[in-house]
């Protein structure tokens, strides 16, 4: 038995949110399920010790680059050309698009399960994610999504970077992908300065090389805590799964990082200032905070001067014993 799954979204979170139905396919046909997704979404960094994942095949479309592989009418054959090779004999399609349908028949794959048809707006993936699998398989999917890391790297990273029972380890996912995703440093070390007083803690801060963020990292850098901060800038996300898996709680914006750390087990503080809550909130390892005087969190939000060092706190102290 071969199967495909089909995730075409951007980003790492998208991709991390599937995983749970994934591992229900598999769990359900007793083997492992290759995907295929945007290399934007960064799978072969994270998924590569993950026992229900097999094979994950690179989609290389993107409307917005043209000359890529998979793009328009002709990519559409190249993919399904490509796809019949593996002789997969059913694909979950987790999107609505006709598109992928009819690859998926060019291909020869005779069990076709997909999205209703023409449904993409206003559509909660999750929602929509769950229906399918119970639709299809009658499993009610409930599980958090899980990436698996050998025991073997947590060991070498706890000595490597010198992480002790006696601290109070934080993963601080200080990037994101926009401009207004990205909590101000302030907020950050008015909550580090907070938590420092009463315990003794180690920092690990996870951001990307986009100036913006870096101006963030040099500012938690150049602070009075700077001796208890580890930068991970300079890693990659393969090289940083085993720290985070040894931190005791994550602090996080709705980034790549809030998602990893989730997944892999850790208590994450999810700060939610301008997406969806349901990036937020998907996992009951997440533990969002919201802008104050917001109920809800959409596209559009713009409330990351508004997230408050004091609920972020109190949070982090009824996670923490």
């Amino acid at each position: 038995m071969k199967i495909l799954a089909v995730q075409n979204r951007m980003g790492i979170g998208d991709s991390i949110i599937f995983l749970p139905f994934i591992e229900a396919i598999s769990n359900e046909f007793n083997t492992p399920v290759s995907l295929l997704v945007q290399e934007s979404s960064k799978c072969k960094e994270y998924l590569n010790q993950t026992n229900y994942i097999d094979e994950i095949i690179i989609l290389k479309k993107n409307n917005k680059f043209k000359n890529l592989e998979h793009n328009g009418f002709f990519g559409s054959l190249r993919l399904a050309s490509e796809l019949k090779k593996y002789n997969f004999n059913k694909i979950f399609i987790f999107n609505s698009s006709l598109r992928f349908k009819l690859i998926a028949k060019l291909s020869g794959i005779k069990k076709i399960y997909q999205f209703p048809m023409f449904q993409k707006k206003g559509q909660n993936m999750v929602e929509a994610s769950s229906k399918l699998i119970f639709d299809s398989l009658g499993i009610q999917v409930k599980n958090n999504p899980k990436i698996q890391i050998d025991e073997s790297s947590v060991l070498e990273a706890a000595k490597k970077y010198n992480f002790s029972k006696n601290d109070l380890n934080i993963l601080l996912g200080i990037g994101g992908s926009g401009p207004t995703k990205r909590i101000p440093a302030k907020t950050y070390l008015k909550v580090m300065k907070k938590i420092s007083k009463q315990k003794k803690c180690k920092f690990f801060l996870a951001t990307g090389k986009n100036d913006e963020e870096q101006k963030i990292l040099n500012e938690i850098k150049i602070s009075d805590l700077k001796e208890n901060c580890q930068s991970l800038d300079n890693l990659s996300i393969n090289e940083c799964l085993p720290i985070i898996k040894n931190c005791d709680v994550s602090i996080c914006n709705d980034s790549s990082f809030s998602h990893l750390s989730s997944a892999l087990g850790v208590e994450t503080i999810t700060l939610m200032a301008d997406t969806p809550l349901m990036y937020g909130n998907y996992s009951s390892k997440m533990h969002p905070i919201l802008p104050d005087d917001v109920n809800e969190v959409t596209h559009g939000t713009l409330g990351k001067d508004k997230i408050n060092p004091q609920k972020i706190l109190d949070k982090l102290n009824s996670i923490i014993p």
